[in-house]
């Protein structure tokens, strides 16, 4: 069978975008096709993933067989093996009946395990022995079943860093990344942003029976420079939110700054070096935690400063020494301090906020908080991701699909955290 045209194949499967990474993946995924080899398909969440185990189930030999796309993240970690491998009647509570598994459905066609990252770690055992052998147990049986199903996984996920950390099983890892496919985040495809929102604009503008938005050449530039840590999801969402709620059908910058989450503007680290050790963010969300973490910390050590200051422990002198100091080494926490000290100025990044330098003048200042034997105020990571948790089931009225839905989690993650935290009774 020939091989098709990587530009007939972007308009089968509605792939937009030129970018020579992106183009490579399709091509590897053509070339792979006609194979048995199970491929690893990896990219940040939101660049369309999905799309490529459909490329290689087309085009290859099972194309006539069953295409069964399984989301691992929001299947019960109880649940799971039942779901993937079948169960027995009686074997657990509630098997009324016998039931087959996805292995043993898409017998003779391909399976597409989407994040795979969140299978527990005896699943993933049972998942290897059917990836080297073909073979399974379904849940309560001690018959091995037979089963010729081609696996197609992706994860967002640093699998690199899952199998380190013990999270995931590094010989399932090296099964699973046979052909590796990495698909680029949208930040990395700028000549492609005006095409894909061209494209959801007409394809907006024909559901609401409206006319097109159009982009200046400034708000192309403005897209083209945006992070995008949602990529092409979340560029279409914008497209529509636009479509939908602005009367003008010319998108100028300022339209667009109304739409760009501020939050999410000039997020680029994936990897920070804090206090001095590599550090290896795993989400966005674990980034935000992170600036606000130094946020706090710096308002903290601000608050120190200001106490000290007035109680006379320290000189205007001694505040610029150290805080040239600290600016050469990392500047954490920026002071100015004006020539006749009438006031404090903090460069942090919560803003300017000026501080009377007198204690009479000094209203807002609790001797409490900033007393001598004041702790200074820290939390957690997991205190603030339990507090998140907490707020968002409260919010749900306790329904914990809402919930994980909010957070932007799969169900089965935000079950382990509620079990992990004691939240079962919210």
């Amino acid at each position: 069978m020939a091989r098709p045209d990587i530009q007939q194949v972007k308009q089968r499967f509605g792939i937009i975008g030129n970018t020579p990474e992106l183009s490579r993946a399709i091509e590897i995924a053509l070339q792979v096709a006609p194979t048995d080899m199970s491929v690893l398909v990896t990219g940040e969440s939101g660049v369309g993933k999905e799309n490529f185990p459909q490329i290689i189930h087309q085009f290859s030999q099972r194309k006539h067989g069953a295409y069964i796309a399984v989301n691992c993240g929001s299947i019960p970690e109880g649940t799971i093996d039942s779901e993937l491998f079948g169960h027995e009647k009686g074997s657990f509570t509630g098997a009324t009946g016998e039931r087959k598994g996805y292995f043993e459905v898409a017998n003779g066609g391909t399976l597409f395990l989407d994040e795979v990252g969140e299978l527990p770690l005896a699943t993933q055992a049972r998942l290897l022995r059917v990836l080297e052998t073909g073979e399974f147990i379904k849940v309560g049986s001690s018959k091995v079943e037979k089963t010729d199903v081609r696996v197609v996984a992706a994860t967002n996920l640093d699998m690199v860093d899952a199998t380190k950390r013990g999270k995931f099983r590094e010989d399932l890892y090296y099964r699973l990344n046979t052909v590796p496919i990495k698909i680029p985040p949208l930040r990395d495809r700028k000549e492609d942003i005006p095409l894909l929102f061209r494209r959801f604009s007409s394809d907006f503008a024909e559901k609401y029976s409206m006319p097109p938005i159009t982009l200046t050449e400034e708000a192309k530039a403005m897209l083209a420079n945006y992070r995008w840590p949602g990529n092409i999801r979340q560029l279409k969402n914008i497209t529509e939110q636009i479509s939908i709620i602005e009367q003008s059908r010319d998108i100028t910058p300022d339209i667009l700054k109304l739409y760009l989450p501020n939050n999410e503007m000039n997020l680029i680290p994936t990897h920070a070096d804090v206090g001095g050790d590599h550090h290896t963010f795993n989400s966005e969300r674990e980034i935000l935690y992170q600036i606000l973490f130094d946020m706090k910390k710096d308002m903290n050590d601000l608050k120190k400063i200001v106490h000290d200051l007035i109680s006379g422990k320290i000189t205007h002198s001694d505040i610029l020494e150290k805080n040239q100091s600290e600016v050469n080494e990392r500047s954490l926490v920026p002071i100015v301090v004006n020539n006749d000290m009438s006031t404090i100025i903090s460069d942090s990044p919560s803003g300017g906020k000026i501080i009377p330098n007198k204690v009479e003048d000094s209203a807002i200042i609790d001797e409490q908080e900033y007393g001598e034997d004041a702790e200074t105020e820290t939390f957690s990571l997991e205190e603030v991701e339990k507090e998140m948790i907490k707020k968002a089931l409260e919010r749900n009225n306790g329904k914990r699909k809402n919930a994980a839905k909010e957070l932007k989690i799969s169900e089965r993650t935000l079950y382990r955290k509620i079990k992990a935290y004691n939240l079962e009774d919210l």
